[in-house]
């Protein structure tokens, strides 16, 4: 790469085997084949170092299913059977997040079931779960802790959504804390917290000017169901603000480590960056960069103009047409491989110090275990 430095090559065989990592987040911008990173990291975490491993998307898209041979994935794990385990004794199991269902069963699991019933009933409750903004990434928090607590697997792959939506998965836990130490909603809280009568029976001077104002913007329904669901979520929002930030610490610990995946490509390159930054702001372990679909030659040495100039002459004295093409398609390869340097220099020079693993492009995408094999040893390679 054109950099005054050597850039440190990742190792991603000693992160897959240290017992002492226990979570791997991949980020990255869409359409850079992280879930396909993420998913041969996991299958190669199990088949090849013998850990019990379970590989997370919060990707809707069904591509890590297929590519595991699934028929489907939900929010339970599931496990992906003819792998080649059987000499390391690892497993490889695998989940999609479903937000509402994560949001529902923390509900169960934190409440009485009348209360429960109360708060799945509540229009602001059922759109919350559905369709809010920061939903996802907040119980993709939730979900990662549960799966942390329960103790039972050895490695955690996280394949996140793009990159602007991964940073909102760092973001949840502040999200949300702001959310509950906000003014409106501790003033809709103060009629639970005053005897659980209806917002709209107190009508005082000090709470009646507040109250028209946002019954106007909101409208009454909109904010008779918003003051039910703060009445029902009041003995929650506690432990759900404890509980994100518990994971926000996991996040920052050694067990954890993120690895940024991106094309050469100076859209990608540039949010790998941005992600890296804010990686090290907030005092998480970034482990490397995974640069996937780079163009390489076997012909490293004969540069393009050289390649060129060699056609030219080819042609000029009435030589093969064909070796001619060929030189042709070689230097605009080159040209390629020169441009995806300079890209990946963007990332490099502003992160010397941050291990990168280059990945050429395959001739075809991934759809089966396969193929998820291949990339996984490309990525590892030594």
């Amino acid at each position: 790469m054109p950099s005054d430095h050597q850039v440190p090559r990742l190792d991603v065989d000693r992160i897959l085997a240290d017992d002492g990592v226990r979570i791997v987040v991949c980020c990255g911008s869409g359409g850079v084949g992280k879930t396909t990173t993420a998913a041969a990291l996991a299958l190669r975490a199990a088949e090849r170092h013998g850990r019990r491993t379970v590989v997370l998307t919060i990707d809707p898209a069904r591509r890590l299913a297929q590519s595991l041979g699934l028929s489907e994935l939900d929010n339970t794990p599931r496990q992906v059977k003819g792998i080649d385990a059987e000499a390391s004794g690892g497993e490889l199991h695998a989940m999609m997040l479903d937000m509402k269902r994560t949001f529902d069963e923390v509900v169960l699991a934190h409440t009485d079931p009348a209360k429960a019933a109360e708060i799945f009933a509540n229009p602001f409750y059922q759109a919350m779960s559905s369709t809010f903004a920061g939903t996802q990434e907040y119980m993709a928090m939730e979900k990662l802790g549960q799966l942390h607590a329960r103790g039972e697997w050895d490695l955690i792959v996280v394949d996140t959504p793009p990159s602007r939506s991964a940073l909102d998965f760092l973001d949840a836990p502040a999200r949300l804390s702001r959310f509950l130490d906000g003014r409106m909603l501790r003033m809709l809280l103060a009629p639970a917290r005053t005897g659980g009568r209806s917002m709209f029976s107190l009508v005082t001077a000090s709470f009646g000017m507040f109250s028209r104002v946002v019954q106007k913007i909101l409208g009454a329904q909109l904010l008779t169901d918003l003051s039910g669901f703060v009445a029902a979520f009041d003995s929650m929002f506690g432990g759900f603000r404890q509980r994100a930030e518990q994971t926000y610490r996991i996040l920052q610990a050694r067990e954890t480590a993120f690895l940024l995946v991106a094309a050469p490509e100076p859209d990608a390159v540039r949010e790998a960056a941005y992600f890296a930054g804010r990686l090290g702001e907030e005092r998480m372990p970034l482990a490397g960069l995974v640069l996937n679909r780079v163009h390489q030659s076997a012909v490293e040495g004969l540069s393009a103009a050289e390649s060129l100039a060699a056609a030219e002459r080819l042609e000029e004295l009435g030589g093969h047409s064909v070796t001619a093409e060929a030189l042709r398609v070689h230097a605009a390869l080159m040209r390629q491989t020169a441009r995806e340097h300079e890209v990946a220099a963007v990332f490099t020079d502003a992160f010397p110090a941050v291990p990168v693993v280059s990945v050429a492009a395959q001739p075809a995408d991934v759809h089966d275990v396969d193929g998820l094999r291949v990339i996984g040893s490309a990525i590892s390679r030594p």
